[in-house]
C-alpha cells in the first residue's frame, strides 16, 4: 500500500513498551511520594503528642477536682448575743384636736348674720351666727295664744263648778221630803261633772304651756353658741343662705371647730411591737422634722387594746400640751418609744436561712462542724433580726451559708465578724413607714 502521512512511525527494538502519559514525569512522581512519606511521619508523630497532652490535661483536671472536693469549705461567722435590753422604735403619728364638732343648725331658717371667721378663736358660749325663724316665731305666737285661751277656759269651769258646788250643797242639805231623791242626786252629778271640766281645763293649760315651752326652747336655737373654747377651722354659711335643722344627709354644716389645747398623737403601731405597748404608761417622745429642736416627752395614755384586722396595728394615743397652739390638727410627727427586749437573741439578717420548713441559722460548733437550727423570729429590725429560740449566746452563726453546704459537713471558719451594735434607726423608721 502506498504509504499516507498518517502511518504511525515503525517501532524500535529498544524502545520501552509503557505507555507514556502526557504532563507526567518520573521527576513528579517521586516528589509526590517524597510528600505522602513526610506527611505519614508526622501524622505518626504528632498523634501520640497530642494524645500525652490530653491525657496529662485531663489527670490535672481530675486532680485538681479532687482537691477542691476534699478541701473544706471557708465561711464567717458571727457571735450571738443577747439585744439590748430596751430598743428604740420610731413610728410615724397625726396630730388630732382633743375635741373637734361639726355645728349644725337646730332650727329651719334663713342666716341673718354670723359673727366669726376661720382661724378666729372663740370662748364656751360665744354667738357664732344668729338664724332668722319667721315660721317659728308665728308658732310660738300661736302657741302663746292658745295658752291664754286654755287659761281663760279654766276661769269659766271654776266659776261652773262653784255654782254647781253651792246647788249640791244646799239640794244635799235639804230636809227628806222637801225634794225629790231624785233631784238630789242630778245636783251631785252635775256639780261632778263641773269638777271634771275644770280640771280638764287645768290639763288643758298644762298642755299649752309644754307647747310654749318647748317652742321658747327651740328659739333659743336661733343663736349659734360655741360649745367649748376653741378654734373654726371651717365656716360654711354666708348672710341669707336657707338652713334646715339637723345633721341629716344633705344638710349643711354652719362651722367645724376644734379645740386644740392639749392634742392627741394617734399612732398606729405595727402587730410586733403591739404586745410592749399594749398598756398606758409607756414612755414616747414627739419630735416634729420641720422643728427639729422641738421634742416633748409624754406617755401613752391610752390604747384600742385590739388589733386593726385589717392592718394588722394597733391603734395608740398620746396626750400632748399646745398652749401656744404650735401644733394644729392633721400635722404629721415622729413618736419614739423604748420597746423591752424580753431575753431576746440578736443575730445579722444574713445568718438566715430561709427553708419550706422555716427560717433556719447555721451554728458552727467547736469542731467546724454546720449544724442547721430552726429559729423563731420576734422582731425584724431590718440589718438585724432577734430570735426568740433556736439559739443561745456566744453561738457561732454563718453568714450568706451557700447552697452548697449540708448539715454535718466541716469547714473552715473565718474570723467572727462584728454585729452592729444596734439597728439602724433610719432603717427601723423606714420600714414602720
Amino acid at each position: 500500500m502506498p504509504a499516507t502521512g498518517l502511518e504511525p512511525p515503525p517501532h524500535s527494538a529498544h524502545s520501552d513498551s509503557r505507555p507514556v502519559w502526557a504532563g507526567s514525569s518520573p521527576a513528579s512522581g517521586r516528589r509526590i511520594g517524597l510528600f505522602a512519606a513526610i506527611a505519614a511521619i508526622v501524622l505518626a508523630t504528632g498523634f501520640p503528642i497530642v494524645h500525652f497532652f490530653k491525657a496529662s490535661q485531663q489527670k490535672e483536671l481530675a486532680s485538681t477536682s479532687k482537691a477542691a472536693a476534699s478541701s473544706k469549705s471557708q465561711v464567717n461567722v458571727v457571735i450571738v448575743r443577747s439585744a439590748e435590753r430596751t430598743r428604740p422604735l420610731t413610728l410615724p403619728g397625726e396630730t388630732a384636736a382633743w375635741f373637734e364638732s361639726t355645728i349644725y343648725v337646730r332650727v329651719n331658717g334663713y342666716v341673718a348674720k354670723w359673727n366669726v371667721d376661720i382661724g378666729d378663736h372663740v370662748r364656751q358660749g360665744q354667738i357664732l351666727a344668729i338664724i332668722d325663724t319667721p315660721e317659728l316665731d308665728a308658732d310660738l305666737n300661736a302657741a302663746r295664744a292658745a295658752l291664754t285661751a286654755a287659761r281663760a277656759q279654766v276661769k269659766v269651769r271654776e266659776a261652773e263648778a262653784e255654782f254647781a258646788r253651792g246647788a249640791n250643797e244646799r239640794w244635799r242639805d235639804s230636809p227628806k221630803g222637801v225634794v225629790a231623791e231624785q233631784d238630789r242626786e242630778s245636783k251631785r252629778a252635775d256639780y261632778d261633772a263641773a269638777v271634771a271640766n275644770l280640771n280638764a281645763a287645768v290639763a288643758q293649760v298644762a298642755l299649752e304651756q309644754a307647747k310654749v315651752d318647748r317652742l321658747v326652747a327651740v328659739t333659743r336655737f336661733k343663736r349659734v353658741v360655741a360649745p367649748y373654747d376653741g378654734t373654726i377651722t371651717e365656716r360654711r354659711v354666708d348672710i341669707g343662705n336657707l338652713v334646715t335643722a339637723g345633721s341629716v344627709a344633705g344638710n349643711t354644716p354652719l362651722y367645724r371647730m376644734s379645740q386644740d389645747n392639749p392634742m392627741r398623737v394617734y399612732v398606729d403601731v405595727p402587730q410586733s411591737a403591739a404586745g410592749d405597748l399594749m398598756k398606758p404608761g409607756v414612755s414616747a417622745q414627739v419630735r416634729m422634722s420641720n422643728r427639729p429642736d422641738w421634742t416633748f416627752n409624754a406617755k401613752i395614755a391610752r390604747t384600742a387594746k385590739a388589733i386593726n384586722p385589717q392592718a394588722r396595728t394597733l391603734r395608740v394615743e398620746v396626750d400632748i400640751p399646745n398652749p401656744d397652739q404650735g401644733l394644729v390638727p392633721g400635722m404629721y410627727v415622729n413618736v419614739s418609744f423604748d420597746l423591752q427586749s424580753h431575753n431576746l437573741m440578736q443575730v445579722p439578717a444574713a445568718a438566715l436561712v430561709f427553708r419550706s420548713s422555716g427560717p433556719e441559722v447555721v451554728v458552727v460548733d467547736g469542731t467546724g462542724r454546720v449544724h442547721f437550727r430552726k429559729v423563731a423570729i420576734a422582731r425584724d429590725e431590718g440589718t438585724l433580726v432577734e430570735l426568740a429560740s433556736g439559739v443561745a449566746p456566744g453561738d457561732k452563726v454563718a453568714l450568706n451559708i451557700s447552697s452548697l453546704i449540708n448539715d454535718g459537713d466541716i469547714v473552715v471558719v473565718n474570723e467572727p465578724a462584728a454585729a452592729p451594735a444596734t439597728a439602724d434607726p433610719k432603717t427601723t423608721e423606714e420600714r414602720a413607714n
